[in-house]
């Protein structure tokens, strides 16, 4: 009954399939993918879907999950011209940006699926947890996608808005908790100031950073072991995807 974290697919389906093969998920083990799931990649949906079918996979929710649901419903709607008019300045704006930051890859293959299964991955994605907290190795653990904003020690997790669980970036300088390990994705790990290993897991003053940078040349898809500690690495991304 082994407990695994990864984050940050980035619709690298291939990566994700190499990553489980390596793991040899058990049906007693469960994987924690820590959001960022779709986008940039160019099969987000497909990486989706295979989830769906794992029911030892538990997915937390990311910003890009975000930033899908506050357009997927709009776009799963048969073009007439009520759903033309509901295109307002708002909607349109939240669409590019999305598009901006990856979802065309997203978009493309969730338009390919017909309406049903459409409905059922905007509601699966809705299901998502915001946080987990659970032990492992004898050791606390709160995964979360990406840190905890406004921190204070005393902050019970239910004040934590939403956007400071999968926006905010966390302070791999400050130990938060004394007892707790924050395991979270969504800041690559060779983006962490003062860090000299470009697609490897950082654990830093009981942060475990996880997100190997799966979508950037150098990158890699990463998961671990949280009752060993143990890691484990895809190859390495070659190519830049970027949803463009």
């Amino acid at each position: 009954m082994a407990v695994y974290a990864m984050s940050d697919i980035h619709g690298k389906y291939d990566l994700f399939m190499e990553l489980l093969e390596q793991i040899q998920l058990k049906d007693s083990d469960t994987l924690y993918v820590l959001g960022d799931i779709l986008d940039r990649g160019p099969y987000p949906i497909k990486t989706l879907l295979k989830l769906m079918e794992m029911p030892n996979a538990v997915c937390i929710v990311g910003n890009h999950e975000l930033m899908a649901l506050e357009c997927l419903e709009f776009l799963s709607k048969e073009i007439t011209e009520d759903s033309i008019n509901e295109l307002d300045d708002e909607v349109f704006q939240k669409i590019m940006s999305w598009v901006y930051n990856g979802g065309k890859t997203t978009i493309k293959e969730f338009h390919e699926l017909d309406r049903e299964m459409q409905n059922e991955v905007i509601e699966f994605i809705k299901d998502f947890e915001v946080y987990v907290r659970l032990s492992a190795g004898g050791r606390e653990h709160l995964l979360v996608h990406a840190g905890l904003g406004n921190f204070r020690p005393d902050k019970p997790m239910e004040e934590y808005s939403l956007h400071e669980l999968v926006w905010t970036r966390p302070d791999y300088n400050v130990r938060y908790f004394d007892d707790v390990y924050v395991v979270s994705g969504h800041t690559p790990t060779f983006s962490i100031k003062g860090e000299q290993l470009p697609g490897r897991i950082i654990k830093k003053n009981n942060h475990i950073a996880i997100d190997c940078g799966s979508f950037v040349p150098g990158g890699r898809l990463a998961a671990i072991c949280l009752d060993t500690g143990e890691e484990f690495y895809s190859s390495v991304c070659e190519k830049e995807d970027n949803g463009s």
